[in-house]
């Protein structure tokens, strides 16, 4: 994707820094993932001393990838703001309330989610999260869950939040823990390489990576008779039970993605083009195995997207 997209995308996203409206939350927000990363090459990625606690001011509209501090005083009503955190892909994130100074009778609030969330679609999906839904949401005003600190399930989570009054606000202090088993990852980079392992639990994993890009599996090792092929009496590797699927499509909810590959027993590596705004590997798991796959993947050049757009893909990237 051209630079010159995503810095329009960027202003874009500094232009919703002032979201208009009283709804509660802002879940159906218009926010780009373009431009969210593009801040990712801001002094927010610089590294520290341990000793040092970075600090800074959260803006309404604003992208974490660090440990630190970050403090919110709003300057006048401010009534629908995210902060998004990432960390590494082997990383979970906590987030500590220090010093809150906010008017929960009075309608504001402090929301932390366990994920994402993106135009009204959730990172991981529901099929993919170990929690339902309503336990995703952490609020500080609601006695029944006040609790001081928060920890993700995976290397992303969000904070909402509405503070009302000129002068309040709140200090939050993120910190990035050691996953051994990292399942739900967001890529903060269009290149790399990545092993995800099931240790013999039943669930899903999903590797997002908010790019076009070629993914190349490079090792695929799943419990079930390794060596000899799954007899199925319908398309797909669903029967499996145990199985790896190559995603494709425009938003960041698994559920509503297309597949375009899946992949039951071992075979010759796999290579595949997706030309879509977000590519994801997808690891389901019975919970009888061991599972793992390792894959590579790159950013897509100009020349191969160009070359793609001939054929059927961009139906489907962009499809619902």
């Amino acid at each position: 994707m051209e630079g010159t997209f995503r810095e329009q995308l960027f202003f874009l996203v500094l232009c919703l820094s002032v979201l208009k409206g009283d709804a509660r939350y802002i879940e159906d927000n218009d926010i780009s993932t373009e431009g969210l990363f593009s801040l990712l090459n801001s002094e927010l990625k610089r590294e520290l001393p341990e000793e040092l606690m970075y600090r800074r001011s959260l803006r309404c509209l604003d992208m974490v990838a660090v440990e630190g501090q970050f403090t919110f005083t709003a300057d006048r009503p401010q009534f629908s703001c995210a902060a998004f955190f990432i960390a590494e892909p082997n990383e979970v994130i906590s987030v500590d309330y220090d010093n809150v100074d906010i008017d929960c009778r009075g309608g504001d609030f402090i929301k932390v989610f366990d994920g994402w969330v993106m135009k009204g679609e959730k990172f991981p999906s529901s099929q993919d999260h170990p929690l339902p839904l309503s336990q995703r949401y952490v609020d500080y005003c609601d006695s029944s869950t006040a609790r001081r600190a928060v920890r993700s399930s995976q290397n992303v989570a969000m904070v909402f939040f509405r503070v009302q009054t000129a002068g309040s606000g709140f200090t939050l202090t993120v910190r990035r823990l050691t996953n051994p088993f990292p399942c739900n990852v967001i890529s903060q980079t269009p290149e790399g390489t990545f092993t995800m392992v099931i240790p013999q639990q039943h669930r899903n994993c999903s590797f997002s990576i908010i790019y076009p890009v070629e993914v190349q599996v490079s090792e695929l090792n799943l419990g079930h008779l390794n060596d000899f092929p799954i007899q199925k009496s319908s398309p797909g590797c669903v029967e499996a039970g145990d199985f790896v699927e190559l995603l494709g499509g425009s938003g960041v909810d698994t559920s509503k993605m297309i597949t375009v590959a899946d992949l039951c027993y071992s075979n010759s590596p796999v290579r595949m083009k997706i030309a879509c705004d977000n590519t994801v590997v997808r690891m389901v798991s019975s919970g009888k195995f061991v599972n793992r796959v390792s894959f590579n993947y790159r950013l897509l050049d100009q020349q191969d997207l160009h070359r793609i757009r001939g054929n059927s893909v961009e139906d489907y990237c962009f499809s619902g």
